[in-house]
C-alpha cells in the first residue's frame, strides 16, 4: 500500500489537488478543494479551498481562493478573500486583493495590493476604473 509521511494540506470540499514539478497546464481551473502547484500553470483558479504555490510552482493568470501560500512565482491578478501569506523565496507580479497579508523578509512584492475586510473578485461585468487627477482632459492648470 501506498503511504505519504507528508502532512495533509486542510481540505474545505474534498481531496487535495496537485500540479507536480515539470507538468505544465494551459487552461482554468474550477474546484471546492486546495490546490498545490509544483509546476507551471498558465491560467485561472478559482476555489474555495487554499492555493500553495511551491518553490519551483508558477501561475500566470487569476486566482481567487480563501487563503494562498507562496513560495514560487506568480504573475496576474490574486483575490484571497482570508489570509496570503509570502514566503522569502516569493515573486509577485500584478495585482493583489486580500484582506490579511504576510510578507516573509526577501519576499519580492511588485504588485498593487488592496487589502480590507470581505474581499473578492469582481464580477464579469464589472470593471475597476482609476481616476487619477482632474476628470477634464487637455484643459490647462488655472493659476491664482
Amino acid at each position: 500500500m501506498f503511504s505519504d509521511n507528508k502532512k495533509p494540506m486542510e481540505s474545505f470540499g474534498g481531496q487535495p489537488n496537485r500540479i507536480e514539478k515539470n507538468t505544465v497546464i494551459k487552461g482554468n481551473i474550477t474546484s471546492q478543494a486546495d490546490f498545490r502547484i509544483d509546476g507551471k500553470l498558465d491560467g485561472n483558479v478559482k476555489t474555495s479551498g487554499k492555493v500553495v504555490i511551491g518553490k519551483d510552482g508558477l501561475i500566470k493568470g487569476k486566482v481567487e481562493c480563501v487563503n494562498a501560500d507562496i513560495e514560487g512565482n506568480f504573475d496576474g491578478e490574486l483575490f484571497v478573500s482570508e489570509l496570503l501569506s509570502l514566503k522569502s523565496s516569493a515573486k509577485i507580479e500584478g495585482t493583489v486583493n486580500v484582506s490579511k497579508l504576510s510578507v516573509e523578509p526577501g519576499a519580492t512584492f511588485n504588485a498593487s495590493c488592496s487589502m480590507g475586510k470581505g474581499v473578492s473578485a469582481p464580477t464579469s461585468n464589472s470593471g475597476t476604473t482609476h481616476k487619477i487627477g482632474s476628470t477634464k482632459s487637455n484643459e490647462p492648470a488655472k493659476v491664482s
